[in-house]
């Protein structure tokens, strides 16, 4: 029984689903980035590879013949109760030309201080055609310290992955800029009001973070939109076919 709500509790941080409401403190952000993860899933298929794959949370949403993880063995975070199936040295994939039909990274460009070397390896590994799914923060606070490197609108996304060659064939931002601030105050309460205890922030969660949420959610819904102040970039680009 308690390893059955320890693993609804895990899926509840990632998915959105109503248990999810009152335990998560990140609701807004992590819905939107699985529903944009789920919206643009199927532009990936064939042998996927995940880029910073970390516990693989989106893994169940890709419809592909093989899923291989990746990540990098140095970072800010612990690696223990991942699924990584290869670590990498923070240069060089230890893959081969044109290895993957597809790739998808979430939450990672961010982290990455060598990105244009690293945007040139994924580009030599994937085919021809094949397509890149990328969510990438926009409005988020440091986290993983030290390595958190940079952040990244919608304009600048695009212009650094032109110029690697790739084409946007897709793109979206997660939520609007009403959601966003309740957010961002939820989180604030959760990490710097909340006592570090893990089990008292559990408790306090839906008394106070859960509020919260809803008045995001219900204030995003009748006041005009805005899509200027935004979570992440979702988006989808391609390699083009060899000439």
């Amino acid at each position: 029984m308690v390893t059955k709500l320890k693993k609804l509790y895990n899926k509840s941080l990632f998915q959105p689903t109503f248990l999810g409401l009152f335990f998560n403190p990140f609701f807004i952000i992590r819905r939107g980035l699985y529903r944009g993860v789920s919206q643009f899933s199927k532009h990936l298929n064939g042998r996927l590879l995940d880029f910073g794959c970390g516990s693989k949370p989106y893994k169940a949403l890709f419809d592909v013949t093989e899923y291989v993880g990746t990540d990098i063995e140095i970072s800010g975070h612990d690696h223990r109760n991942e699924d990584i199936d290869v670590y990498y040295d923070g240069k060089t994939l230890p893959f081969g030309d044109e290895s993957f039909d597809s790739i998808f990274s979430s939450e990672v460009f961010e982290h990455i201080f060598n990105l244009s070397q690293i945007l040139d390896e994924l580009y030599r590994v994937l085919k021809p055609n094949g397509k890149m799914l990328l969510t990438v923060p926009f409005v988020w606070d440091e986290h993983e310290v030290p390595f958190d490197f940079g952040r990244y609108t919608s304009f600048g996304l695009k212009h650094i992955l032109r110029e690697k060659g790739f084409i946007v064939i897709a793109e979206e931002k997660t939520t609007d800029y009403v959601s966003t601030i309740c957010q961002m105050w939820g989180a604030y309460v959760y990490q710097h009001i909340f006592p570090r205890n893990k089990a008292l922030r559990i408790v306090l969660t839906p008394l106070f973070i859960t509020p919260i949420t809803i008045c995001g959610l219900l204030l995003s819904a009748v006041l005009p939109t805005n899509m200027n102040f935004f979570h992440n970039n979702v988006m989808v680009v391609q390699k083009p076919e060899a000439i």
